[in-house]
């Protein structure tokens, strides 16, 4: 008994003291020492080390060529990571459904063995010497023959999920178009606000110069030019304004078709856009269209199916399942025996075994599983009502909104005609003397915010296209039946 003590705690001690050189030879990783400064330590440079690793997705953009809208999407379907993400989810989704449809067929395991063994074996009054080699080849065949739809149900559920990835996929399309177009006409809004803001710099110049002629010619005091100098420092600033936004809106717009934020990106100008006057669709129609096309909420349904095929495998648990096993085997056999001489035998050998099993009493286990895939089949069936009122209620929003951009276009547009007309009419008669100072930097500032307000009810309208294109799905369906990102 005390040898047996003494070899446990020689056991025990080996154990600790290996457990005790594996702790010490591997870095610790420590928490921060307090909340008030952040964390450094040797895993973050190895983590910097593995992020610069990873491969960079960032693609070189032609910078003389100006692309146009359909051509950037293009360009970012083919580049966005997040695309190249929800695709191979997709195709994990599709790996899990061949494993599940695995179970359909039989498994075959196959091994070979070889042993040799020599013994000592006493026969009679004296020891002989006895050599035994063996080869053996089995084979071990596995087969459920019926389960009563269990199989099926998990084959069903795995097929749902693989249409749910597949519809994320195609949201996540969807979402980067979106991403794409929305930057597309913010840049478009930047760009023509600079333009617009060089055209209030022209204009707030010619009336300085029309005001130092005026003091020239003693027909205008100094403070009057010094109003009119105010007045250019003011479209000046706007200017830079202008000149930075459109700086962000071009980072934007390189970041969401998935190359780097410096990268500028030439586009067609917002004056060579068409921009439409109405929609020919009543909302009830467009509405109809979206819970017809929108992905979202095909993936919500495949959720259903999901639920169902689940309910379908609960069930099944309450019958029994049928299995067989066939194990074939050869052994081949060569044995020796002082002082006889080599023999040799072999032989099919094997079993054939069926396997009927069935759960008679379990505690509840099969009604509750049941009773939870029921439940989860009606949370997603009121988890798809709740998706179609969102739906509506985004496509209501979107179409409002879109005709909110066209009646502010068409004011926009009578807008910059009478300030046109205003300015140009306040300064020539400054020029003659007939108004004074105060009404011509008035109707230039006038203009300038008519100005403004045109090119952003131009890019609104294009804007609110793009976003009722969204929110029905119709931006993704030139794309349907894609295989790649």
């Amino acid at each position: 008994m005390s040898e047996q003590v003494s070899v446990l705690r020689l056991i025990t001690m080996t154990i600790l003291l290996a457990d005790l050189l594996l702790s010490s030879s591997t870095p610790g990783q420590t928490v921060p020492t307090s909340p008030e400064h952040p964390w450094h330590g040797s895993a973050e440079f190895s983590m910097k080390e593995d992020t610069g690793r990873v491969g960079d997705s960032r693609f070189a953009v032609d910078q003389s060529k100006t692309y146009s809208l359909s051509e950037l999407i293009d360009l970012a379907e083919a580049h966005n990571p997040a695309t190249r993400v929800a695709w191979e989810r997709a195709r994990s989704q599709a790996a899990a459904l061949g494993v599940t449809r695995s179970e359909l067929y039989p498994t075959l395991a196959a091994a070979a063995i070889s042993q040799t063994e020599s013994v000592q074996a006493f026969f009679g009054d004296r020891f002989h010497g006895q050599t035994i080699q063996s080869f053996q080849l089995a084979l071990d065949l596995n087969y459920t023959v019926f389960d009563f739809g269990a199989r099926s149900g998990r084959i069903d559920a795995a097929r749902a999920r693989l249409l749910s990835a597949t519809f994320a996929f195609n949201d996540t399309h969807r979402n980067v178009i979106d991403q794409v177009e929305q930057a597309y006409y913010r840049l478009l809004n930047s760009s023509g606000q600079e333009d617009s803001a060089q055209a209030s710099l022209a204009n707030a110049e010619a009336v300085e110069q029309a005001t130092q002629e005026r003091l020239t010619n003693g027909l205008a005091t100094l403070p009057d030019v010094l109003e009119a100098r105010s007045a250019t420092a003011q479209a000046e600033y706007d200017l830079q304004s202008a000149l930075g936004a459109e700086e962000i809106a071009r980072g934007d717009l390189a970041t969401a078709v998935g190359t780097s934020a410096s990268v500028a990106i030439r586009v067609q100008p917002l004056d060579r856009l068409p921009t439409p006057e109405s929609i020919s669709e009543t909302v009830e129609e467009t509405i109809n269209r979206a819970f017809a096309q929108r992905p979202d909420l095909m993936q919500q349904a495949a959720e259903i199916r999901t639920a169902n095929a689940r309910l379908k495998e609960a069930r099944a648990a309450y019958y029994p399942t049928l299995d067989v096993n066939v194990s074939p085997a050869m052994p081949s056999l060569y044995g020796i025996q002082q002082p006889y001489h080599w023999s040799h035998t072999s032989d099919l050998t094997g079993s054939v075994t069926f396997n009927l099993s069935w759960t008679v009493f379990d505690g509840g286990v099969r009604k509750g599983r049941v009773a939870q895939a029921q439940a989860d089949i009606r949370a997603a069936d009121a988890q798809t009502n709740l998706k179609k009122n969102h739906i509506a209620d985004e496509v209501w929003t979107a179409y409002s909104n879109l005709n909110t951009a066209f009646h502010q276009h068409r004011a926009a547009i009578a807008l910059l005609e009478a300030a046109s007309q205003s300015y140009n009419a306040a300064l020539e008669s400054y020029k003659y003397g007939l108004r004074n100072l105060l009404d011509v930097t008035a109707a230039q500032r006038s203009l300038a915010q008519a100005r403004s307000a045109d090119v952003f009810a131009r890019s609104q309208v294009l804007s609110a296209l793009a976003d009722l294109a969204f929110t029905t799905g119709d931006s993704i369906q030139a794309n349907r039946g894609r295989s790649h990102p």
